[in-house]
């Protein structure tokens, strides 16, 4: 494969690229615009691998676009790139309108026309051999759950944030491209991600600095909000699974069976570490809230084989001891830019 990935420099894509890097031969071009959340120390490792490329740049940019899909022949699109925090699309929610939903269309654009046996054919539907698209998108496109039950494929999309708005757009730009034009688009919809490299205003990653320096710990609202957790590697490995077997025009969700409030989250890292927790405070809940996610993995696990393989206590305790052992790194990133301080 010669794979175009974009948002390759932040959390997920970099565990990605580390990830097929040790399993596969594949060449990847990673395109980044390098945002605040991006930061190629986290591909030091592998920065000097001839199958390995970084171009710094916006994926909005077409001509862009196409100098990469004819200079490496990209046949494959795994989409990572996303204005991904949910306070700072309350914040601001034009940037993630740009990135998230007309990203999403220039890459689909360009794929169509560069994949297209006869582009001169506005009407053509038959593509190369062998190409594909990938959308990454988040269960929160499905909005809230009830006390009871699970996000399946089927679920229909109901999200709440400009964030969650501007990924379920996405997500229905890739369906449509696949419906009316059969470019071979899969979707993919994971739960909360955790693991190296994460920038520091997301929850697990900000507690852990936060109780490491004695400060407070803003929980929004009762901190009874409940999320599934994924360790990132489980992820990769999915995502891998779904490049290599999954179907195009379908939708796979990816989940870590591994419910947990936001205030057990708190507490769990507090004994990890060997704090107390008076260090917990609680702060006026974010608006709009969503209150529970779980995802089904009912579908990928049956259809493609795949299953986490990583429990929560392996996984958490992982991913402790890395930030614990790059200290410096999370100092580094807290620097770059102030995070947004709330969970």
């Amino acid at each position: 494969m010669n794979i175009l990935l974009t948002g390759g420099a932040g959390f997920i894509g970099s565990n990605f690229i580390h990830y097929m890097f040790s399993n596969h031969g594949h060449t990847i071009v990673n395109l980044d615009s390098l945002t605040y959340a991006g930061n190629l120390e986290n591909l030091e490792r592998i920065s000097g691998d001839p199958r390995y490329h970084f171009i710094e740049g916006d994926i909005n940019d077409r001509l862009l676009l196409n100098e990469v899909f004819q200079r490496y022949e990209i046949d494959t699109v795994i989409n990572f790139a996303a204005e991904s925090h949910v306070d700072r699309s309350i914040e601001n929610p034009s940037v993630f309108l740009e990135t998230n939903i007309m990203g999403t269309h220039t890459l689909l654009q360009t794929a169509k026309e560069y994949w297209q046996v006869d582009p001169l054919d506005r009407n053509c539907t038959t593509y190369k051999d062998n190409v594909r698209f990938l959308q990454v998108s988040t269960d929160e496109v499905y909005g809230d759950l009830e006390k009871y039950g699970h996000f399946t494929e089927e679920t229909s999309l109901a999200p709440n944030s400009p964030y969650s708005a501007s990924k379920a757009s996405a997500d229905l730009i890739a369906r449509a491209y696949y419906e009316t034009y059969h470019l071979p688009v899969i979707i993919t919809r994971c739960s909360n991600n955790y693991g190296p490299y994460q920038f520091p205003e997301k929850l697990i990653p900000l507690l852990i600095h936060r109780i490491r320096n004695g400060q407070s710990l803003p929980i929004y609202g009762d901190g009874k909000q409940v999320r599934d957790w994924l360790y990132v590697e489980d992820h990769c490995a999915a995502l891998d699974a779904v490049l290599s077997k999954g179907k195009s025009g379908e939708v796979y969700n990816i989940g870590g069976n591994n419910e947990k409030t936001n205030i057990d989250m708190a507490k769990l890292l507090l004994e990890l570490m060997g704090e107390d927790e008076k260090l917990i405070e609680f702060v006026q809940d974010r608006l709009g809230h969503d209150r529970r996610y779980a995802i089904d993995n009912t579908k990928i696990t049956e259809e493609l084989g795949w299953s986490p393989a990583y429990t929560f206590e392996e996984g958490i305790r992982k991913t402790v001891q890395w930030y614990t052992d790059h200290e410096d790194w999370l100092d580094r990133m807290n620097s770059k830019e102030p995070a947004v301080q709330r969970m």
